[in-house]
């Protein structure tokens, strides 16, 4: 068994990045006896922004983190990060909570991989 840390930088969109890394982090958290957890910080933080809407065909950021939630993965996003773009908690998605910088470090010491994106 492995424990898998991805950290995103990227926003939801304009870039494949934080897309790519929730596509591992599903294939990941549908593996037997994998433990993953997800930190949001700088642009990534809205990728957990509720009510996302994007073109019929297109991959949906919020949908994505949604599977991984649902696959017991725990879901962070940098409080200082949220602040700075305007994001409250309230317009986190219910697998995301407000992180921290000691969060992210304890996670850190957690895994066995740390994955950043």
């Amino acid at each position: 068994m492995s424990k898998h840390l991805f950290i995103l930088n990227d926003p939801p969109y304009g870039t494949e990045r934080s897309y790519n890394a929730l596509r591992l982090a599903i294939a990941l958290a549908k593996t037997e006896g994998e433990q993953v957890r997800v930190f949001l910080m700088a642009d990534a933080a809205a990728c957990a922004k509720t009510g996302q809407k994007v073109p019929q065909g297109y991959y949906n950021l919020g949908d994505m983190l949604g599977m991984v939630g649902r696959r017991q993965a725990e879901i962070a996003v940098c409080g200082s990060c949220m602040d700075a773009r305007g994001i409250a908690d309230t317009d986190l998605l219910p697998s995301a909570v407000r992180g921290s910088m000691p969060q992210l470090a304890e996670w850190s010491i957690w895994a066995d991989k740390v994955l950043v994106f």
